[in-house]
């Protein structure tokens, strides 16, 4: 005859209330420790998702106030480009707005942003791809941190271009009699101002992506390196974006 196991209820510890006991309580087995899998990601209260909304918060909001302080920028731009003052030889309004002829080198420092924008994202996609991240987790190599190192030093390379490819505009602008000192005209002040504030906000992400090649490069958990280059290429994004933008008004100002 075959035996009948009967399940064992769950141990409940009971006490009466008012006596100072501990409230009834299922003892359930446990499946092991914790250890950074993948309930820390669904866990909206700990674990690696937390800190990733956090940066990216912290980003965000930071990216935000520079924005606005671009779009005060760019409307400045068009008000001065209106301004006109009276001619007393002929009473007439004339507007003090001389166009200038924008170095050439400025569509393929363009192109070269986008590029580096490019390497950028397929860095970040690359440090969160699953498979890779999983086996790095199973510590079965660093598969994650081999595919996105490559891009994020392409795209290093590519921001030192730009910046230097904006350099060479300076040079060349000034060189037509256009030089930043002499204030020749109101239109090759505000391009010195413009292309000059956004090449020291990309001066920040150069620092950012030095800082991001340290950590993707010593930093043992995947879950760091993810942080610090999807900031990094949230940043980076924006600086692109922001630039597309500039550019704009510089070419359809004039």
């Amino acid at each position: 005859m075959p035996s009948i196991f009967t399940p064992i209820p769950a141990e409940i510890d009971r006490k009466s209330p008012g006596t100072g006991g501990k409230p009834p309580v299922d003892r359930r087995p446990t499946g092991g420790g914790g250890g950074g899998g993948d309930d820390d990601w669904k866990n909206p209260r700990r674990g690696p998702r937390e800190q990733l909304n956090r940066m990216r918060a912290f980003v965000f909001c930071a990216l935000a106030g520079d924005m606005m302080f671009f779009v005060v920028l760019v409307a400045l731009f068009y008000a001065r480009q209106a301004s006109t003052h009276m001619d007393l030889s002929t009473l007439q309004q004339i507007g003090v707005w001389h166009p200038i002829l924008l170095p050439p080198v400025l569509f393929l420092n363009t192109a070269v942003l986008l590029l580096s924008s490019l390497s950028m994202e397929s860095a970040r996609r690359h440090i969160f791809r699953e498979f890779d991240v999983l086996e790095e987790w199973l510590g079965l190599g660093r598969p994650a941190l081999r595919r996105s190192l490559p891009w994020v030093g392409v795209t290093l390379v590519l921001g030192v271009l730009f910046l230097a490819g904006q350099l060479l505009a300076w040079k060349q602008l000034s060189a037509q009699g256009f030089a930043f000192d002499r204030w020749a005209t109101p239109a090759s002040y505000f391009f010195y101002i413009i292309t000059g504030l956004h090449a020291a906000h990309l001066v920040i992400g150069i620092a950012a992506l030095l800082v991001c090649l340290f950590v993707v490069a010593r930093f043992r958990r995947v879950e760091s390196r993810q942080i610090a280059v999807d900031a990094t290429a949230w940043f980076w994004h924006t600086m692109g974006i922001a630039w597309l933008v500039l550019f704009g008004v510089l070419v359809l100002g004039q």
